[in-house]
């Protein structure tokens, strides 16, 4: 792992396959680390000849936190933005596109493919729209567009989202438990729920670096980044977004949305698959990535 000085503050990530190659920065989702992009995943586009770079987000992982910032405090954040104010916040989903950026300029990297996830999805938007001579293609992976019309999550996701975990320190099996629970509900119900490979991932989390005040921080920046159907309608470059029938945290319809307010983007809707990327599912999407990339460079 590397960490490199970018939009003032430092961005851990790490890196596969031939830096001569073209360069396809992965973004992850809400409250996740870099490892989400598991290896197996990263090497499988890295055969495809490119350099493929992971990194965590801010207030994730070994990147920098806003320790010195208060987490939110939800139910007066949600009041001010139903009252149609704006409320103040440590950073924007914007701010977290720009350390994007910076982490290019950092490795003097002009232009690269950028792919997201969940969150991720929503910054990989921006910078496709805010920075487009900065990105070659766009792929948004289970995410949305902030379109306020759009369903929400179930209700019982949101619930199990929002109910805070035991401490890994003091009830590391609560915690698991939780963790476990949550990532089962999520899970499509077309592949098996590998429940050791979860834990492992949860485990090393918490190994590397566990922050829930960072995970709130970030659902702020979600909060008040607001609808950006009118910034991604003006994205030029070959664009794919790909959702999961069973999603039940970001539905279906949001990627269906995302994928109309961008011109000329394909849909890509995978039976079976819900707020996660299981293995099965590694080759199928990398492909779609790899023509999405292709449209870039044959034009």
């Amino acid at each position: 792992m590397n960490s490199v000085k970018a939009n003032a503050i430092d961005l851990a990530y790490d890196s596969f396959g031939d830096e001569a190659g073209e360069a396809m920065l992965l973004i992850a989702g809400l409250g996740t680390q870099m490892i989400h992009w598991t290896v197996p995943f990263c090497e499988e586009l890295a055969t495809r000849g490119y350099r493929v770079i992971r990194f965590d987000n801010r207030d994730a992982g070994y990147s920098t936190h806003f320790s010195q910032c208060v987490p939110p405090d939800f139910g007066a954040l949600a009041a001010m933005l139903a009252a149609g104010r704006r409320p103040d916040v440590p950073y924007t989903l914007y701010d977290m596109a720009a350390d994007a950026t910076g982490l290019l300029d950092a490795l003097s990297i002009d232009r690269a493919h950028v792919v997201g996830r969940s969150m991720g999805g929503m910054i990989a938007q921006i910078m496709a729209s805010e920075q487009p001579g900065r990105v070659l293609s766009l792929t948004s992976i289970m995410s949305s567009n902030g379109n306020p019309s759009l369903p929400q999550a179930a209700p019982d996701v949101m619930a199990m989202m929002m109910r805070p975990a035991p401490d890994p320190v003091t009830d590391q099996a609560g915690f698991l438990s939780h963790s476990l629970a949550f990532r089962r509900r999520i899970a499509g119900t077309g592949y098996p729920f590998d429940e050791k490979a979860h834990r492992a991932l949860v485990l090393e989390e918490v190994r590397r670096v566990y922050d829930p005040g960072g995970t709130g921080r970030q659902i702020a920046a979600m909060a008040v980044t607001g609808d950006r159907r009118s910034r991604l309608a003006t994205i030029t470059v070959p664009s794919l977004v790909v959702h999961g029938v069973d999603d039940p945290l970001i539905l279906p319809a949001c990627g269906r949305d995302t994928a109309t307010s961008i011109p000329n983007a394909d849909f890509m809707l995978v039976d079976g698959m819900g707020h996660d990327l299981p293995p099965a599912l590694y080759q199928m999407v990398v492909d779609a990535i790899g023509r999405t990339a292709r449209r870039a460079s044959n034009g």
